[in-house]
């Protein structure tokens, strides 16, 4: 169970609470099953694999992505981790006080800062990675190898839906919503 309430449950209070909208409940389905599953999932990995190495799940992506891409920027790390600088500014320093990440500046350019793992960085996740791709494979036992293909090739087009167009979406939905705001705010004058 992810929450207080099982997932059936919690689908069958929202069916309960919001008949009467016109809805588009497989929409809703979909994205809240996988907000509740990448929730159970980063909880189960964080007390499992990431605990035992006393690392969050933020601190952990953040290796990861200075481990993949060797030398990032910190704003591209911020980015690929899907926080801010200032958060990241925080990580980097705990994860820097623990030996495990550098930060230098870069060759053309000294506004920019590049983060680069220390042999113990790198010596942590070369033993790490597997523990947490056991869990992984964990997580994902009870779907066969095509329905594992099929989901991630499900998540890639949400993903690249959202990188295409999310961004003019959430302008033209802030607009819609500046708009609605004035006409209340005349409506109540």
């Amino acid at each position: 169970m992810t929450g207080h309430h099982t997932l059936g449950e919690t689908e069958q209070a929202v069916q309960s609470r919001l008949s009467a909208f016109p809805l588009d409940f497989e929409a809703m389905a979909a994205i809240s099953n996988i907000y509740r599953a990448s929730t159970a999932i980063r909880n189960h990995l964080e007390r499992s694999v990431l605990h035992e190495n006393d690392l969050t799940w933020t601190a952990f992506v953040v290796l990861w992505v200075v481990w993949i891409w060797e030398g990032p920027e910190t704003r591209h790390v911020a980015e690929e981790v899907g926080i801010s600088k200032g958060t990241l500014t925080g990580v980097v320093k705990t994860l820097e006080a623990r030996g495990l990440l550098t930060r230098e500046g870069h060759p053309a350019d000294g506004r920019l800062v590049i983060v680069r793992l220390t042999d113990a960085g790198d010596e942590l996740m070369m033993r790490l990675f597997p523990l947490f791709n056991a869990e992984e494979a964990f997580v994902a036992q009870p779907l066969s190898s095509k329905q594992r293909t099929a989901m991630a090739q499900s998540l890639r087009l949400i993903l690249g839906h959202l990188e295409s167009l999310g961004v003019d979406r959430q302008a033209d939905v802030r607009a819609d919503a500046e708009r609605q705001s004035r006409r209340r705010s005349r409506t109540k004058n």
